[in-house]
């Protein structure tokens, strides 16, 4: 694409939304078109499951465990959805979060849900965590019920329920680029 096309289209659409979540479950491709997407029209980008997985690391825990201790430590979850709000108010960012459609209603934004089935999520990533599919399900299978239950109990937040997003794509048989293009084709209306 030409340097003056892009650099029109990012300006076009910077304009048109400050905030843009993606939702969606473990393996649904939210970080992967999150960072293109950020890339393509110029937006800083957060990902609370990294930040997760990161407190998970400085406690020197696995995610199932982590996972678990959160359970009994709400303020964890707090904390994170709190900073998520704050920087979505700055503007110009893309969500990586399971719960920013939900949590940022009140904040002027674009929300947006990928779908995909268990088996392709745990496939990806185990893949990306050079880890067994067994052990990337049975983690997936703990971390998403404890999730369910928690944000259900923390925020009266139903993960099912989609109709909040304004657009939802099923990612199992596209490619990242497919899934941008189809992103950006509904930004730019």
């Amino acid at each position: 694409m030409a340097k003056s096309k892009k650099k029109k289209r990012k300006s076009a659409e910077k304009k048109a939304k400050r905030a843009i979540t993606l939702s969606g479950l473990h393996g649904s491709g939210k970080s992967a078109v999150g960072k293109a997407l950020a890339e393509e029209i110029g937006f800083k980008y957060y990902s609370t499951g990294q930040a997760f997985r990161d407190l998970a690391n400085e406690k020197n825990m696995s995610l199932e465990e982590f996972t678990q201790y959160v359970e009994n430590h709400p303020e964890i979850d707090r904390e994170l959805d709190k900073k998520i709000v704050e920087i979505a108010k700055k503007g110009d960012i893309i969500i990586d979060s399971q719960l920013s459609g939900h949590l940022l209603q009140n904040i002027e934004n674009f929300k947006i849900m990928l779908k995909c089935p268990l088996e392709t999520r745990v496939k990806r990533m185990a893949d990306r965590d050079h880890t067994s599919y067994e052990e990337k399900l049975k983690e997936t299978m703990v971390r998403e019920k404890s999730e369910q239950e928690r944000f259900k109990i923390l925020y009266d937040i139903d993960l099912e329920d989609n109709t909040i997003y304004d657009l939802i794509i099923e990612t199992e048989n596209l490619s990242i680029e497919e899934v941008l293009n189809k992103i950006l084709q509904e930004i730019k209306n």
